[in-house]
Formats: structure tokens, C-alpha cells, sequence
């Protein structure tokens, strides 16, 4: 066993000799680094050749695998034994600095996760304790983390995001094969989905209403790619390929030799049922044809098309090459081959596919909107804009309601409310504070002026200003404002989380509560170490049976 190696082939992940407590000799093994304790503490993912460079691994093999393993194996036992462990001194570190900056920046970073923290401390005891004796110290501290309520919650969303398209309408359907998509609307959105397409592997058409607009959608595309090459993550040759498979048009004939057409243009009815009139004229009969809506009624926009069973809702969320999940909205009307070929898709993006059924906001925006509206509502009853968002990071959050609505723009969600106006509950409670702010020319970030101010540095800073309009609303609608915790405040948000999303249940447009807790992870950065609203909610519900047997 003091022989046993490791080797991996290729690019694949590789788990080495290092995890079984196997080292390199001293004299090979590479020192910690600020590198290191990131791979470690953070639980990403590494290639095999960075495996081979951090000495998890001790080979790559680039031909047959067991060959190649079968003589890594004779090697390894021709030379002399390694170093027992329990003889082995502490590990010495060759640049003290970066490891420390590495290790302050994940502490800081994890907030109220445990694991993180706890990881860390594993790779300090490792530098400053004989080996067993680090060994010991890391048992404890995995048995304890073990226990922790926090692994609960990250081994119910491990298996949630593996589940949630595992139903049995879909078991014997095969999808079909796509090579080819075309992406109607070249804005933020649009280009989003074109480079998560041509990251993929596809083939993307682009078309826009008039030259101008296709040009300008080109560039947004070329940039997105351009940062990927940026930071490295694809190479300057497959830059080059992946722009030779993009091409933009003002003509919806482009389209015809298509394979799936996503329509992300402007979120306006009317508008995407034009879109879909001319995708009727110019693609392909047998085409998957998606919107990407964010809120509107799938159903009539799929009964507005010729054949309405090859139309489904793909809603994806912004910045869309980067964002995980992925709502599949699924019309009455979708078939199941439809339906699985929208599955595979997502699948082959990398994305966390989500089934929905239809209704205003599907899961995710529907939730949102909910406890957005009970946000908006504790403003008139006594909390600040600041003092909601300070509760909500936190909480774990990585951004508060107001700053998100600030980066946003404060205009485009009060574009959406004088549209649902006339359709608005008359009997529902209405906050007018982020109308008013637009009308006082208060747009967010982009206008310098929001929620927040913000000065020349871009950082937000609380607002008197902001603060006074929201005082003399709540005088005149005569509620007397009382002091709210941090607590307080989040008790709030959470019950409107989890009672719309057991709205949501009963209507059926989630499958289940798993659902929305990987919506509401991926989409809104829920704490992945708290399981999700539901499953906080089902915590809550077994704890309280418990104390009353």
C-alpha cells in the first residue's frame, strides 16, 4: 500500500494519492500556496495537470490508461519507501505572504459558512503541527462538520440540483440532436444566450431588427468572448473558432437552417408574437422554437405560433453565459420530445435545468417579486433601504434587495408596473416609493442616484434624501413606523419566500419544494449552506414537531 500511485488521463478530474494520505517524498512535494488553500477551502474543481502540479496526482497519461498505470506502479515500487507518516515534520511554506492574503480573503469571504473556515485551520495545523497530529485535529473538525446542520442543508441541494428533471414523462423520450441555434434579439440577454451557445459548441445565427441593431449585437457577443480569453478560460485559436461559428443578420431568413430559434427580444406580448409569426415564416417546420420570458404567459405566446407543441419557455438569467440555472417553462402545448430536447440543451451548457409550469414569473421572479413586495412594504412600516440590505447579507445573501434593484435600474421595473396597472389587486397592498424615486429622475447606479447615492467612486452610501421621501409616505398613509432587527427583518423575508413558494406547490407549477430552493440558490444567491427557503421551512416544521412530542 506505501507503493500505491495515482495517475489521470487527460483533462479528466482526478482524485490522488495526496486524499489517501499518500504524499510525494518531502523532497518532491510541492509547498502550500495561496493557490492551494483556495483549491482546498473552496471545494473548486482543478484539471488534471493542475492536479499533477499541486502533487495530488503523480502522472498524466496521454495514452492507454492502464498501461501507462501498470508502469507508473513498477516505477513507484523499485524506489525506496517514503517517509512514514507519523515521522513526517510540519510542511513549510516558500511565500507566507500569499498564503495568508489566500486564507484572509476565504475567511472573509465565507461569511457564516463553517466548512471554509474550518478548511483553512486544516492547512494551518498542517504547517504548524507534526502530521498525526494534524490528522487528528482534521477528523475531529470533519466529524464536527459532519454533524453541522450546515451539511445537511449542502448535501440536500447537492442531490436537489441532480433531481430536477427526473420525471417519468420524460424517462423513454429521446431528444433530438442540435447543432445549429438561432438567438432573435441581440441585447444583454441575447448575447448572453449566443455565448453560452458558441461556448457549447453551437453554431449561432444572431438577428436583429436592422443592420445597426445586428452589428451592435455582434459586438456584445465579441466581448463576452473576448473576456473568456481574457482570464484565460478558453485560448486565442478556439476565440477564433468560436467567432467563425457566430454570424449576425437583420433577416429572420438567416434562420432557416436552424435547429432550436430562442427569442430574447424586449418583454412586451405583442412584440414576441410578432417574432414568433415571422419564426413560423422562416424556420424550419421541425425547429424547437423558446422565449425567453421572464414573466409573460407562455401558453399564449406558444397558441400564437402555427404549431404551438414545439414551443417552450427557456428563461434563462443575466449575465446568461455565466448563470446556472435555467427555467424550462413548459406550455400546455409542448410535446415530450420538445421537451426533452430543451432538457438536453440546458444540460449541454452547464446549466441546472428547472422544470416550470406557467404563470406570471414562473418560480424564481414570482418569489422574488413576493418578498421584494414585503421589502417595499417594511419601508413604510419602519425599516431603510440599508438596514433591509444589511440584514440580507447578513443573512448570507451576496447583495441586498435595493442595491440589486439600484444595479438594475430602478426604471425598468417601473416600466413593468404601469404596464400591469390596469391589471394590478386593487385589494393588494401598493408601495409607490420606487415610482416616486423614478420620477424624481432617481434611476439607479447608471444615474448616479437610486436607493443609494453614488458618488464618484460608484460606492453606495445611505441618502437623506431617500430617507425623507420615505418617512413622509409612511406619515401620509398614517402608519405609525416601529424599529425593526435585523432579525425581524428577515423573518419577514423569509415567510414571503416560503409562502409564495408553497403557492407555487399547490398550483403545481413547481414539481417540488427542491425545486425552489435550486431556483432560488442559483438565481439569488440563497445560501447554498442554509439548503433553500423550503428546506429551511421543513427544518422548522421538524423542529417544532419535535418539541411538542
Amino acid at each position: 500500500m506505501q507503493h500505491l500511485c495515482s495517475l489521470s488521463r487527460g483533462r479528466e478530474p482526478a482524485f490522488g494519492r495526496e486524499a489517501c494520505g499518500l504524499p510525494r517524498s518531502l523532497a518532491e512535494k510541492p509547498s502550500p500556496s495561496g493557490d492551494g488553500v483556495f483549491t482546498i477551502a473552496t471545494g473548486k474543481p482543478v484539471t488534471a495537470s493542475e492536479a499533477e502540479k499541486i502533487g495530488l496526482i503523480d502522472a498524466i497519461a496521454e495514452g492507454d490508461l492502464a498501461e501507462e498505470a501498470i508502469a507508473l506502479a513498477q516505477k513507484a515500487a523499485s524506489e525506496p519507501l517514503r517517509t512514514p507518516l507519523a515521522q513526517r515534520a510540519p510542511l513549510m511554506v516558500e511565500d507566507g505572504a500569499a498564503f495568508e492574503a489566500a486564507a484572509a480573503k476565504i475567511e472573509a469571504k465565507a461569511g457564516q459558512q463553517n466548512a471554509p473556515r474550518v478548511a483553512v485551520r486544516a492547512v494551518r495545523n498542517a504547517l504548524d503541527l507534526p502530521a498525526e497530529a494534524a490528522l487528528a485535529a482534521e477528523r475531529e473538525a470533519f466529524l464536527a462538520l459532519k454533524a453541522d446542520p450546515q451539511s445537511s442543508a449542502l448535501r440536500h441541494v447537492f442531490f436537489a440540483e441532480r433531481a430536477t428533471t427526473r420525471i417519468e414523462r420524460l424517462r423513454t423520450v429521446r431528444p433530438r440532436i442540435l447543432k445549429e441555434v438561432g438567438v432573435i434579439g441581440g441585447g444583454t440577454m441575447g448575447a448572453g444566450i449566443a455565448a453560452a451557445c458558441l461556448l457549447a459548441g453551437y453554431s449561432v445565427t444572431m438577428v436583429e431588427r436592422d443592420s445597426e441593431a445586428a452589428a451592435a449585437g455582434e459586438g456584445r457577443v465579441k466581448s463576452v468572448l473576448d473576456g473568456s480569453l481574457k482570464r484565460g478560460l478558453i485560448s486565442a485559436s478556439r476565440h477564433a473558432s468560436l467567432l467563425a461559428e457566430f454570424s449576425a443578420s437583420d433577416g429572420y431568413d438567416a434562420l432557416s437552417g436552424t435547429d432550436l430559434a430562442v427569442e430574447a427580444v424586449f418583454e412586451n406580448m405583442d412584440v414576441k408574437k410578432e417574432v414568433f409569426a415571422k419564426l413560423d415564416v422562416h424556420a424550419r417546420p421541425d425547429s424547437v422554437l423558446a422565449t425567453n420570458t421572464s414573466y409573460l404567459d407562455v401558453n399564449e405566446i406558444a397558441n400564437s405560433s402555427a404549431c404551438p407543441g414545439r414551443v417552450i419557455g427557456l428563461h434563462f438569467f443575466s449575465p446568461a453565459h455565466i448563470m446556472k440555472p435555467l427555467e424550462i417553462v413548459v406550455s400546455d402545448a409542448a410535446s415530450d420530445e420538445i421537451l426533452a430536447t430543451g432538457v438536453a440543451f440546458a444540460k449541454s451548457l452547464k446549466k441546472i435545468p428547472v422544470l416550470a409550469g406557467v404563470c406570471n414569473g414562473f418560480i424564481a421572479n414570482r418569489i422574488m417579486s413576493a418578498y421584494r413586495r414585503e421589502a417595499e412594504c417594511m419601508l413604510e412600516d419602519g425599516a431603510l433601504p440599508w438596514e433591509v440590505d444589511a440584514a440580507m447579507t447578513e443573512f448570507g445573501l451576496p447583495m441586498g434587495l435595493f442595491q440589486m434593484q439600484d444595479l438594475a435600474g430602478l426604471d425598468i421595473s417601473w416600466a413593468m408596473r404601469k404596464q400591469q396597472a390596469a391589471t394590478r389587486d386593487q385589494d393588494q397592498r401598493y408601495v409607490d416609493i420606487g415610482d416616486k424615486l423614478c420620477e424624481m429622475g432617481r434611476f439607479g447606479r447608471k444615474s448616479g442616484r437610486g436607493y443609494y447615492l453614488y458618488g464618484e467612486t460608484g460606492k453606495a452610501t445611505p441618502d437623506p434624501e431617500v430617507e425623507a421621501l420615505i418617512l413622509s409616505e409612511s406619515a401620509r398613509k398614517g402608519i405609525v413606523r416601529q424599529r425593526m432587527t435585523r432579525s425581524d427583518i428577515m423573518a419577514r423575508i423569509l415567510e414571503a419566500m416560503q409562502t409564495e413558494g408553497a403557492a407555487i406547490l399547490d398550483e403545481g407549477i413547481a414539481r417540488c419544494g427542491d425545486d425552489i430552493d435550486v431556483v432560488m440558490i442559483n438565481a439569488y444567491g440563497f445560501p447554498r449552506w442554509k439548503g433553500g427557503p423550503m428546506f429551511m421551512k421543513g427544518q422548522e416544521s421538524e423542529l417544532h414537531r419535535k418539541r411538542h412530542e
